[in-house]
């Protein structure tokens, strides 16, 4: 029975860089051995315990057969005469295929050193065309070591298996995971770039794949294609390091761009509203969570408002607010103007410009937040029905001050 260190461990440690999870293959062990040494079964699909002290993942060398489409359809076989080359054959990337012997020795039977020297994401083997997910592993390891690239020849099997409709038989619930981890990384703009290169984002994501050829006024936007554009501000949330919701939002929000009249392009007029319906059908078929769906759909519908705030009639902003219910939840409207922000700065020239809007429609927001709607509901109790519209005048009339006070 041997034990060796396997995948992102290694790999991180390699690169310098720090280890959160290890994970472990045995060698020449059953079921039975592990169990004798007190491991706990937690694997479904094939065996993998628990240390029982450490609680780390230990797995038992396995070789796998394809046997139905997607990444489910996989016949397991473990036994103690499976080989570490004949487990490691089987994993995604050769930079994830090297293995450290509890002698510290490694164990490199792909070249994945020599990969990682060269910022290389190379498939181990044929293997690799068997489950669809490794596309959007290996879309999502781009975001993350934002130096790397994918081999040509990688690229040219990715594109082989989305032809073939692997990515078609991907389950919503592992593309969102996958997607969402993607856009917690360094760089998410890059994952994008790794699925349009193999084909596979017009498969999982159309309505963000057909932004990229649509133009847009180049005084607004000098950067003028829309894709390049929202893969601008995706990466300015990332850099600012904002949370989930807002980073969708932000690769969401000018969907409606991709359905305008061709007629009237550049410009783009009503794509707000054309998008809210699209920014829906993404968020249904690949069952996002209520999180990061209404604040997409808040954005899409909002974010051209929030850029002219400065032209907005006292009423208008209240209604905004209103409309935003940012009343009863104020952080999710911030979080819109944060992904409004991201999308100013998400130009060409003007990365580093301020953004005002958010300070004033935040102020706005505190101004009409101090308005008692119990002291006026108190005043009206004989007309209950007037109540709605009195406070919304106070609201008004407060939020009023703060517009004039700015345009003088």
């Amino acid at each position: 029975m041997k034990v060796f260190a396997v995948g992102g461990a290694v790999r991180d440690e390699l690169l310098g860089l720090p280890v959160k999870d290890r994970d472990y293959v045995v060698v020449g062990a059953t079921p039975e051995d592990m169990l004798a040494q007190g491991f706990r079964p937690v694997g479904k699909d094939f065996p993998v315990f628990l240390h029982p002290h450490t609680h780390e993942e230990y797995a038992l060398a396995r070789t796998e057969r394809k046997t139905a489409p997607g990444y489910k359809g996989f016949v397991f076989h473990t036994a103690s005469d499976v080989t570490l080359e004949q487990d490691l054959v089987r994993r995604d990337l050769t930079i994830n295929a090297i293995a450290r012997a509890e002698d510290g020795t490694l164990v490199d039977p792909f070249n994945g050193r020599q990969d990682l020297q060269g910022r290389v994401f190379r498939h181990v083997s044929g293997a690799f065309a068997e489950d669809p997910v490794r596309i959007l592993r290996i879309a999502r390891f781009a975001a993350r070591f934002t130096d790397f690239t994918v081999a040509p020849e990688t690229n040219i099997l990715m594109q082989s298996m989305v032809a073939a409709g692997e990515v078609d038989a991907l389950v919503p619930e592992r593309v969102w995971q996958e997607l969402s981890r993607g856009l917690m990384e360094q760089q998410p703009s890059r994952m994008f770039e790794v699925l349009r290169a193999c084909g596979a984002l017009a498969r999982i994501l159309p309505e963000l794949d057909a932004l990229w050829g649509i133009p847009q006024p180049e005084k607004y936007h000098p950067e003028i294609d829309t894709g390049v554009h929202v893969m601008m501000v995706v990466d300015t949330a990332a850099r600012a390091n904002y949370p989930l919701p807002v980073r969708f939002a932000t690769i969401m929000h000018d969907l409606g761009k991709g359905v305008t009249p061709a007629a009237g392009w550049p410009s783009h007029h009503g794509h707000e509203g054309l998008g809210v319906e699209l920014v829906e059908r993404v968020c249904q078929r690949l069952k996002v969570p209520s999180e990061a769906r209404d604040l997409a759909l808040m954005t899409t519908r909002e974010h051209g408002n929030v850029g002219r705030a400065f032209e907005l009639r006292a009423s208008t902003i209240v209604n905004l607010l209103g409309r935003c219910d940012a009343f009863r939840k104020p952080e999710r409207f911030i979080d819109m103007l944060r992904a409004t922000e991201c999308d100013s700065r998400g130009r060409t020239g003007y990365e580093e410009k301020p953004f005002p809007q958010l300070a004033y429609l935040q102020a706005a927001l505190r101004a009409a937040q101090s308005v008692n709607a119990g002291v006026i509901a108190g005043m009206f109790q004989q007309q209950p029905q007037r109540i709605p519209e009195a406070i919304h005048a106070a609201r008004v009339e407060v939020v009023e001050q703060l517009v004039q006070a700015q345009r003088q």
